[in-house]
């Protein structure tokens, strides 16, 4: 407690205030005796009406503590009680930190996780960490080989990604860091010995304190952060130490889950190259085109395909398949892929189809699959104007044969499944196109796709053929797209079964 009397002088002070003001004097101007915080609360409450009607009690520091000062105004005397806020105010401040790195964390995760672009994810993360943990960062990749990949950030500046060949020996604990060992405490670095290539452009002022985090990933580490405050800025503390660790752990998951899915999705691209169906073009003088639409809308793959395999030497020959795998989705195009490369492994045999039907047979029920398999397959050869065709069915509906007068004939070829008995039977059938006319083949997915009116009707074969009997002397390409839009059509937004059309057409003269 301190009084100062009604002109401004310090008139007593009691065995508390003398300890945390020793230099007072009795009888001086308490604007010389107390911080300036302290004089203008007392100029305030000598002056004010009512006295001591302040909504908040002035506060500020006496030497390295905090106070509340709170005044009693007596008969122009003003008695200051001076409450040690210290602890408590420390105490706010700890859990006002606490929030706040709480929000840091909880925004860094949703940022984060928001991409699976790893560049994105190393820019978001370096971005985050120079805005809340320092004035400067600097993630750096898993070297490959000599070279590095760097993110250098700085408060209110753009993150910027380069790749070096850089010595991480340079930096204290950076290659422990990149190694998944434990960061080396922030007091061991020395500052002097950061080298330039971690040091953001348009950092202002020498290095002050450093901090070296390693980013743990899924089981092998997923990078380094380096943060980087200027001499002008206090030194990292042991708790700002704590919740770099803690940060760095949210970004090298992120990092971990982006490189994870890269990683799958660079295998899955790879895998399924050979799984989607093939872009056709005339091969030989005979147009071809065909037209998968999976069962669902977002996958690209499924139990339906079809290939064009040309055939090499005087004879010219081309053997096309389309086949349909029982089932849909992944499980199916995986026999899918099977069947696709067991059928150009037995190319050399193209023309014998029963041949290649009870050898596909064979490895089919050598397999771990349980699935069958329908297949049409077409050997094409063109000899002068004409196409001439040799068709077979392994219980695949017949392709159908538009004709230049619009007629529209089903092909007289009848056979087993493949993949399901001992032997195939089928019967192959000859014939041929005139220019113009187009050899149809495809999956019961156009014929069977539920929709009409009602939505419960089969498109049909009769539809079909309706359909067809209007594409005469259409190229293969316009053929195709038909009856694809025919069947959508008929379709609406019902379900529906793998969809596959290809098309054999004789060209015309002008084509």
């Amino acid at each position: 407690m301190l009084v100062s009397d009604r002109h401004g002088r310090l008139v007593r002070l009691n065995d508390a205030a003398r300890l945390v003001l020793p230099d007072a004097v009795n009888g001086a101007r308490l604007s010389a005796q107390v911080p300036a915080w302290l004089a203008d609360a007392h100029q305030r409450a000598v002056f004010a009406s009512p006295p001591g009607t302040a909504a908040e009690a002035p506060h500020g520091a006496i030497g390295d503590r905090y106070f509340e000062a709170h005044p009693t105004v007596s008969e122009g005397d003003v008695v200051w009680w001076l409450v040690d806020a210290t602890d408590r105010r420390q105490a706010e401040r700890a859990l006002s930190d606490a929030r706040r790195r709480s929000e840091v964390l909880s925004q860094a995760s949703s940022t984060l996780l928001s991409t699976l672009n790893v560049p994105r994810c190393m820019e978001v993360a370096a971005s985050l960490a120079a805005e809340h943990l320092a004035d400067a960062a600097v993630l750096i990749a898993p070297p490959q080989g000599r070279r590095c990949s760097l993110t250098h950030a700085r408060r209110g500046g753009p993150a910027v990604r380069t790749s070096r060949q850089v010595d991480i020996a340079g930096v204290p604990g950076l290659t422990e860091a990149l190694q998944g060992y434990p960061p080396v405490p922030a007091r061991w670095i020395n500052p002097d010995d950061i080298p330039d290539w971690a040091i953001p452009d348009g950092f202002t002022g020498p290095v002050g304190s450093v901090i070296v985090a390693p980013l743990p990933g899924h089981g092998v580490p997923a990078g380094a952060l380096i943060l980087l405050r200027s001499s002008t800025e206090q030194a990292f503390t042991e708790g700002e130490e704590g919740f770099a660790r803690l940060f760095a752990a949210r970004a090298g998951a992120a990092l971990s889950a982006a490189r994870l899915y890269t990683e799958q999705a660079t295998i899955t691209a790879t895998l399924m190259q050979d799984l989607l169906p093939p872009t056709l073009r005339t091969v030989h003088g005979v147009e071809y085109a065909g037209s998968y639409r999976p069962a669902k809308d977002h996958e690209r793959i499924g139990g339906d395909f079809y290939d064009v395999h040309p055939g090499a030497g005087p004879a010219e020959e081309t053997l096309v398949v389309l086949g349909d795998v029982a089932g849909k989705g992944l499980d199916a195009a995986v026999l899918t892929g099977k069947i696709r490369n067991t059928l150009h492994a037995l190319l050399p045999l193209a023309e014998d189809h029963q041949q290649i039907l009870n050898l596909l047979n064979s490895a089919l029920l050598t397999s771990r699959h349980t699935r069958f398999a329908t297949l049409a397959l077409a050997s094409v050869h063109r000899r002068d104007d004409r196409v001439r065709l040799r068709l077979t069915s392994a219980g695949h509906m017949p392709p159908l044969i538009v004709r230049t007068d619009g007629t529209v004939e089903e092909a007289g070829t009848r056979g087993t499944l493949v993949g399901a008995l001992p032997t195939v039977t089928a019967r192959t059938v000859e014939t041929a196109l005139a220019p113009g006319e187009t050899c149809l083949l495809y999956t019961d997915g156009i014929t069977e796709a539920r929709g009409g009116p009602l939505g419960d009707e089969f498109f049909g074969e009769d539809r079909l053929r309706r359909a067809l009997a209007d594409c005469v002397g259409m190229p293969a390409e316009a053929v195709v797209e038909r009856v694809q839009m025919l069947a959508a059509q008929w379709l609406g937004t019902g379900r529906h079964d793998d969809m596959a059309v290809m098309a054999v057409t004789a060209p015309t003269p002008a084509r």
